[in-house]
Order: structure tokens, then C-alpha cells, then sequence
């Protein structure tokens, strides 16, 4: 196993779809670090609108313009992705008081497997807290004539036209 490279992070999570709220994280994360891995995860719990790959391209496409942000998915737990990357950081953000709750869990679990990484939080911009994956589904499967607008609040508009085509793909 290759050694850890110090500034060097990962941002796991399962981005169904990305967020404006996901990209600020990203944005902010890519200032602090020298290199930034956006972790395309799968999470178990949770039912996907669209595959890992699907989520891997979409997010590439975003964030394009950041020359220090890479992205992969994985399988497994965030710590060994860490490794993978060869990562000192798990960079995460936080919206909510029950964010916070959820974090300090895993937190604490991922410093018991892994002692030499680090999770650094950023908290969400206050424009950004509301957002969630299951709101923007929400909207993208109940929005009205102004969906595709209604949408570029929630979500970079690279990710509209995909969420409107795997969500309503009988619908205008």
C-alpha cells in the first residue's frame, strides 16, 4: 500500500443527484486541499435514481472546471476509499443539527478503523441548508410547467436535463 499524500481529500457520499449545496462543498473543499476526490458511493439504504456510473459522469461534467477534483465511485467503506485515494482527509459537509448527530457517528467509527484520517466538516452556506436529494426528486417528479427553472435552484444546471429524463421521461 502506497503511503497517504498530506492535502490530499476525499468527499464521499452518494450524490443522487449532485446539489448546488454538494457542488459548493466540492468548490470550497477545492481551495483547502491540493487534490479532491469526489467519492461516488452506495449507499444500501437509500433507493438510486441513477446508476454510479450515471452519477460518476454527470458529476465530472460539473466540475470540469476545478483542475484538482477528480471523481470515482466506490464500494466499501469511506476510510478504505481514503486509502485507496491515498487521502489524510474525509471532508464532509453539514446542513443540519441531525447532520451533525449522523456525522459525529460515523466519525468516530471511521477514526476507530482508521486513525491517521482526519474528517474535516464544512458547514453548508445558509442558502443551501433546505436542499436535499429527496426534495429536488420531489420537485423534479411533481414540478409543473416550470420545472426546469424550478429545478436550477436545487441543482447545477448540468444535472437538470438527466434528473428531468430519468424522472419523467413520458412528461415534457
Amino acid at each position: 500500500m502506497s503511503p497517504l499524500a498530506p492535502r490530499r481529500a476525499i468527499y464521499p457520499g452518494s450524490f443522487d443527484p449532485l446539489t448546488l449545496g454538494h457542488l459548493d462543498i466540492i468548490q470550497r473543499g477545492s481551495a483547502l486541499f491540493e487534490s479532491l476526490t469526489v467519492g461516488v458511493g452506495t449507499n444500501p439504504e437509500k433507493r438510486a435514481a441513477f446508476t454510479p456510473a450515471e452519477r460518476v459522469e454527470l458529476i465530472r461534467r460539473v466540475v470540469s472546471p476545478l483542475p484538482n477534483v477528480e471523481v470515482a465511485s466506490f464500494d466499501g467503506l469511506t476510510v478504505d476509499f481514503a486509502r485507496q485515494c491515498r487521502a489524510t482527509v474525509v471532508l464532509r459537509g453539514m446542513r443540519t443539527l441531525s447532520d451533525i448527530e449522523q456525522e459525529f457517528t460515523f466519525t468516530l467509527a471511521n477514526r476507530a478503523l482508521a486513525p491517521d484520517i482526519e474528517t474535516v466538516f464544512l458547514m453548508a452556506s445558509e442558502r443551501y441548508t433546505h436542499i436535499s436529494s429527496t426534495l429536488i426528486k420531489q420537485v423534479a417528479l411533481l414540478g409543473g410547467p416550470q420545472v426546469e427553472q424550478q429545478l436550477s435552484g436545487f441543482v447545477p444546471p448540468e444535472i437538470v436535463p438527466a434528473l428531468l429524463a430519468k424522472l419523467r421521461p413520458q412528461r415534457p
